[in-house]
This record gives C-alpha cells, structure tokens and sequence, in this order.
C-alpha cells in the first residue's frame, strides 16, 4: 500500500525495455543523435506547433532553469505560496538565475487567485528600482494539493500575466495527471492559454529520470541551451532520456498511465468516503488525496503497512482538524493495483 509518492514508483515496463533497447551501438552524444531528434518531433506534434525541449535530470532543474530563461536583474517570479518552486526546491530558482526573487501569492486549495496575482504583480512598478520587477508568473498543474487549474482559470492567469507583460511558467511535474482530468489537449492547456515555457514531467508518470523543459517562446532557445550546461544539466548520453520519452508517448501510454493513477485516486477516496476512521479533506482532481485521521490511526495504518505522509493544512482549507487528527496525504500511480486501494479500505472501514 505504497501511497506517500508517485516518485516511489518504478518506471513502467515499456520504458524499461526502451532503455534497454537503446543500451547497446553508440550515438551522437549531447542531445544530437538520431533518436533525440525523432523525439523532439514528437513534442512538436503533440504540442501542435513548433516546440524547442530541453532534457535536464530533475524537476528543480526544470523549473528553476524555466524561470532563469526570462531572468533579469531584480526580477521577482510570482507563484502560489504552497507550490513547489517557493517551498520544495531549496532556494534553486533563486540560486541558479543568480539571486532572483519568488514573491507568494494566495488562492485556495494550491491554486492562484487570480485578482490576488494582479494586486501582487501591481506592487512593483518596473521603474522603480528599489522594489524589483516582475519577471514571471508560475502555476503548478496539478498542484500540491491534487486540485487542478481549469482551462479558465488558465486564461485568468495568463491574461494577468500578459497586461504586465510577464511570461507564463507551467511547472507541470503531473502534467499527464491534469491533462487526462481535464481531457483536453496539451496544446490547449499551455501555448493556446498562453504559457511560453512548461517544465513537463515523465518521472512521477513511469518513466525512470525523464524531464524536459519546453520551450514555446523559441526565440529564447537559444540562450537556454546556454543556461543549461552552465547549470551542469546537459546530459552526455541523452539518448537514455529520448528512448523514455519514445516509449513514453507511443500508443498514448504517457496518457493511460495518468488515467490509471488518477482512477486509483477516485477509487482511494471512495474509500475514505465510507470509512469510519478516515474524513476526505477535499475531492481529488488528479492523483493526490487528502484525509483528515486521528494520528492513532494513521500510525495503526502505517503499521499495517501503508505509506503516506503527514501534510501541513493548505491556505483556502476551512474543514475541522481536531487536536488528535492531522492532515495526511497519498499519492497514487501507474503501478497502483485496486489491490492495494481496496486492502486499505478494509484496513479504514471499520474502527478498531
């Protein structure tokens, strides 16, 4: 009953066997060879236009070198005060932009609020050299909390961050998680709404170390490969990256793999639903759930087994936490089995 992340996971055996695949002969190195290029045509194509990709090792890497592509000095990148770039990534996009800022922004349940960006973005005026200036706005789809930002909720943001001129970051970690909830397009969830660079994710989805960054705005691609291997993240032999990434996308996998991870959500929190140990906090929109459990019976459950992690309560949460229950949260993935959901029904289904 591993729950606590998707990151647990292994890698699916499609990209096993294409890493196997492409061990053997040799290969252009430094992201040049023959296969590297066949998948940079296919982001093209399913981004439906003309996309520049960077393969780095990790998703710090990829959104802290998203960020920098649009560094300037002073600069201050807005995000939600729950997101991963302000409070899981150790100060890297400040560290590799070279001393940018990341200015928090409030919204419920790990999204941004839209007139709360405006009123943020609107404190510093770029002429004013004291403050800084805005550099870019960035959105996590799906976010920390497992909610995910609508089609609209998209076009708010973007067109905030247009009337101050500031590019759109997505840090899109579960990117296939929120696609395949909203079951809409890629190009539809980014460049259609607006967003000129998504760190896009493979490793929470099946894949084993697969991230890249696309770039929509080209005109900054090459400045980023630049930035890139300045930040030690152009790999030798990418072709390790691009045979996950064939994989990855053929016959849709990326896709069925996030279906499958978000339906185990669904079915998790039915089962908090009908338990008598465990509150639902809020409905899953993705592959994350939240539940409120007495820490009793969250150690009882780990006992048995389970892992999951405690979590701090987000901004916009108004539910009851009593004195002996915190706020816990699973993640579920492509390798979860209904086996291992429906054991731990059992194990939340009645009290003890």
């Amino acid at each position: 009953m591993f729950f606590a992340s998707d990151n647990w996971a292994g890698a699916h055996p499609n990209i096993v066997a294409a890493l196997s695949a492409a061990a053997g002969g040799f290969a252009t190195a430094y992201g040049d060879s023959a296969l590297d290029e066949t998948v940079y045509q296919r982001f093209s194509e399913i981004f439906e236009r003309e996309v520049a990709v960077f393969f780095v090792a990790t998703g710090t890497a990829a959104n802290s070198l998203s960020l920098t592509t649009f560094n300037k000095p002073g600069g201050i990148s807005f995000a939600h005060r729950e997101s991963h770039v302000i409070e899981d990534e150790c100060g890297a996009p400040e560290y590799f932009s070279g001393g940018s800022r990341l200015h928090a922004v409030d919204g419920p349940l790990g999204k941004i609020d839209a007139p709360n960006l405006d009123r943020a973005i609107g404190r510093f005026a770029s002429e004013i050299v004291h403050w800084g200036r805005p550099m870019a706005v960035s959105i996590t789809q799906s976010t920390e909390v497992g909610t995910v930002y609508g089609l609209d909720d998209i076009d708010a943001i973007s067109a905030i961050a247009k009337q101050h001129s500031v590019p759109l970051h997505m840090d899109g970690a579960r990117f296939a998680n929120a696609l395949a909830a909203l079951d809409t397009t890629p190009a539809e969830m980014t460049w259609k709404r607006g967003v000129d660079v998504l760190s896009f994710g493979g490793t929470k989805n099946g894949c084993w170390c697969a991230e890249a960054i696309v770039l929509f705005d080209l005109d900054r691609a090459k400045e980023l490969a630049f930035l890139r291997k300045r930040a030690a993240q152009l790999l030798s032999k990418s072709r390790f990256v691009a045979a996950q990434f064939e994989a990855y996308f053929k016959d849709g996998l990326w896709l069925d793999t996030a279906r499958h991870a978000n339906a185990m959500a669904a079915r998790l929190a039915a089962a908090i639903e009908d338990s008598a140990t465990a509150k639902l906090a809020w409905l899953p929109q993705a592959n994350e759930v939240f539940a409120v459990i007495k820490k009793t019976e969250a150690d009882r459950l780990q006992a048995a087994g389970a892992a999951f992690y405690d979590w701090h309560r987000p901004h916009g949460f108004d539910g009851h936490i009593g004195e002996d229950e915190l706020l816990y949260r699973f993640v579920t993935s492509f390798a979860t089995t209904t086996e291992e959901v429906d054991r731990f029904g059992q194990l939340i289904a009645v009290k003890q």
